[in-house]
């Protein structure tokens, strides 16, 4: 069942399944998490503004923060100013960044109505000439990560995937909505097999929508796509990478954690976030990730809010222990949990 390997240009993957940016989640500590898991072919960061990436503005630069375990990493810049975004690409290069991937499809009001993410979509000329800088500037591989176009009568994916790949970007990543969805309603996967079918020999990456290994089967099936790069699906069950690459490799593939397992996880996580930012700094910063895991660990809704109410890591610890005592509302402790229904948020993912 196993194909041929996904490569971005010389840049080759050990498997096509790949993390997703995602704004407020995407950081190093959930990165690292992912990968001693196993099954993941890329890991790419929350979104970066090339500017603030070149002010040195330390919000920015904390979203790069890498390890030595974490790679491969593409690191997704926006803006819309040519040399900006080509001296962003050239510093991240430097720094030792594996891909630079270049954010078309962000919808969300504070960056398009600067003329960045999603907004690239309505501008044909100014954009082409954009991505044709970042990828002069260096010589690593340089993505794009569009959708389907602005709104339903703009569906501009396809002709931006030929334009792109004419000036030499190695692969895109195309999200099956377009900026006037939002993260509403359904993918449009015949959407993502017209930009497939549009580009000549590039890699076309599925993107929305894939919550579990049946999904990204549809996805493959119906589009037709090199990849599939997940997102919430992920956030819900960090094993589906691992899960992904055993389906490819045998048809099979084992269950995602027990309660228990996920606490360990999640116990490991924060760590890595006090690693990071600090045991002052660290607990608000993981209310929103420690949220994905509660759900899935069917913790109780007073103990979750306890999480988002919780002030520095001590107080952490000890909700932490609570729940361990507790145990799930539904299963046991080491046994299959439930699949957590994940709705498709209306707002931008930041606020989940």
């Amino acid at each position: 069942m196993v194909n041929k390997p996904l490569a971005y240009g010389p840049l080759v993957f050990s498997t096509r399944w790949l993390l997703s940016p995602l704004a407020g989640f995407t950081n190093l500590p959930f990165r690292r998490i992912v990968r001693e898991i196993g099954g993941v072919g890329l890991c790419t960061t929350d979104l970066v503004n090339a500017r603030g990436l070149l002010s040195g503005s330390e919000k920015t630069h904390e979203l790069i923060a890498t390890c030595p375990e974490d790679s491969p990493l593409s690191v997704q810049i926006f803006g819309h100013e040519p040399p900006i975004m080509a001296e962003a690409a050239r510093m991240l290069e430097a720094r030792g960044v594996d891909s630079i991937d270049i954010n078309m499809g962000c919808p969300v009001n504070k960056v398009t109505k600067t003329g960045a993410g999603a907004s690239l979509m309505c501008e044909r000329d100014k954009t082409i000439d954009l991505v044709e800088a970042v990828v002069k500037a260096v010589k690593i591989p340089v993505t794009v990560k569009m959708r389907l176009g602005w709104d339903e009568t703009q569906l501009t994916a396809p002709h931006f995937a030929r334009a792109f790949e004419d000036v030499g970007v190695a692969a895109i990543a195309i999200h099956g909505r377009t900026r006037q969805q939002g993260f509403s309603g359904k993918v449009n996967r015949a959407g993502i097999r017209a930009v497939v079918e549009a580009v000549k020999s590039i890699p076309v990456i599925g993107n929305g929508d894939v919550l579990t290994v049946a999904d990204a089967e549809t996805m493959l099936r119906e589009t037709g796509c090199a990849g599939v790069s997940i997102g919430r699906g992920a956030l819900a069950n960090p094993w589906i990478f691992r899960q992904l690459a055993q389906w490819e490799a045998t048809g099979t593939y084992d269950p995602p954690g027990s309660f228990q397992e996920r606490l360990e996880l999640l116990r490991k996580q924060f760590g890595y976030v006090i690693e990071l930012r600090g045991a002052d700094r660290a607990a608000p910063f993981f209310r929103k990730m420690g949220h994905w895991y509660m759900k899935a660990m069917r913790v109780p809704a007073a103990l979750r809010h306890a999480l988002q109410l919780a002030k520095d890591a001590a107080e952490v610890d000890a909700v932490l222990a609570r729940v361990a005592e507790q145990g799930p509302t539904i299963g046991t402790k080491t046994g299959l949990l439930p699949d957590l229904h994940i709705s498709v948020p209306a707002g931008p993912n930041a606020h989940w």
